[in-house]
This record gives C-alpha cells, structure tokens and sequence, in this order.
C-alpha cells in the first residue's frame, strides 16, 4: 500500500507559479519513478514530468522550459515547479509512483491547478 500527500494546487494568474509537492509514504519499491501527470476535462491524462530515483526526468514538449521535476528520495517527495503558466496548464495535477521492478503504477487523488484572469 503506497500513500499520498498531494499539496499546492491552486488559482493562478496566466505568466504566474505553483509548486506541486507529493510526498509519498508506505511500501516504497526501491527502483522507482516519481511524476505528474495531469488531466483537462474532456482530455486523456497526459505525462506532465517524471524523475527516476537517479535523477533522470522527463518531460512532456508543452512544459518544457516551463516546468521543472525534482524529487528528496530522503523524504520520498516529489517536487513540479510550475513558472509561466497558461490557461491550456488548466486541470486536475496527479501524482504518480511507478514501480520500475513490476511495471505497476500507484496513484494520488490529485490536486487542481487553475490558471485563470
């Protein structure tokens, strides 16, 4: 059993920031891969960012420049600094733990980014 700690959601101005935070805590498997992913009404879920326990990371071409992932493996926490945004950034921002040994994917509840005037 893998839980999560979403934070940092919120109503933004289009041009301003947000940071995600996910802290994750319970059966930790120990190659793993961290990320957001995110989804707009009427939209599939799409990959926002991911980070591997080596630093590696990922990102979709709509937020690159924009975004930046990190993660504290000490904390099991995963960060998305988000700068810049646009209203198309709109949607329900979720977190992900993958488990690179099964394949397998636990999921947070998610956390609501709107970037509005």
């Amino acid at each position: 059993q893998v839980q999560f700690l979403e934070s940092g959601g919120g109503l933004v101005q289009p041009g301003g920031s947000l940071r995600l935070s996910c802290a994750v805590s319970g059966s930790i498997p120990r190659i793993n891969r961290m990320g957001w992913y995110r989804q707009a009404p009427g939209n599939q879920r799409e990959l926002v960012a991911s980070i591997t326990n080596g630093g590696t990371t990922n990102y979709a071409d709509s937020v690159k420049g924009r975004f930046t992932i990190s993660r504290d493996s000490a904390k099991n926490t995963v960060y998305l600094q988000m700068n810049s945004l646009k209203p198309e950034d709109t949607a329900v921002y979720v977190c992900n733990l993958h488990n690179a040994w099964t394949g397998v994917s636990s999921w947070g509840q998610g956390t609501q980014v709107t970037v509005s005037s």
